[in-house]
């Protein structure tokens, strides 16, 4: 089973492009914090490369920018390419496919209220249930006077 589940903040704007096809593509970085301090007392950090595809890649491009902090589950994909020098080099994706913005809206708001995703935003993997909307602001309501006591 290949399956991976990352809780990070973005490391760099969100980069949508698109196929020859005409498919979108989304690539983004995260960092993820690990649980442990190491030896000097710091806090280490592992970066990752993910990539969103469709109508998610068009969803992260729109809702998310560098330093939110969102959830992604997806696969892990390795793939090999030559750089520009001719050397072999291998490189490990994360393939997204599902994300919740975990970021309240306003950067550093309230709390209360988060970011709305888009309705089928996560191009139908997953349970689809993660997603956080904003709480529906209540209005006074007097209706007293038709009480019979």
């Amino acid at each position: 089973m290949n399956k991976v589940f990352l809780i990070g903040n973005l490391t760099r704007d969100p980069e949508l492009t698109e196929t020859q096809s005409g498919v979108k593509i989304c690539r983004f970085s995260i960092a993820v914090n690990r649980n442990f301090t190491g030896a000097d007392g710091e806090r280490k950090v592992d970066y990752f490369n993910c990539v969103a595809w469709r109508q998610l890649a068009e969803t992260v491009a729109r809702f998310t920018r560098k330093g939110n902090k969102v959830a992604v589950s997806g696969t892990i994909e390795t793939r090999s390419y030559e750089d520009s020098q001719g050397i072999k080099r291998n490189a490990i994706d994360i393939v997204a496919q599902d994300v919740e913005f975990l970021t309240p809206k306003g950067n550093g708001g309230s709390g209360d209220e988060y970011e709305p995703a888009p309705s089928n935003y996560n191009q139908g993997y997953g349970s689809g249930g993660g997603s956080r909307t904003q709480k529906p602001k209540l209005q006074p309501f007097d209706d007293d006077s038709d009480i019979p006591f």
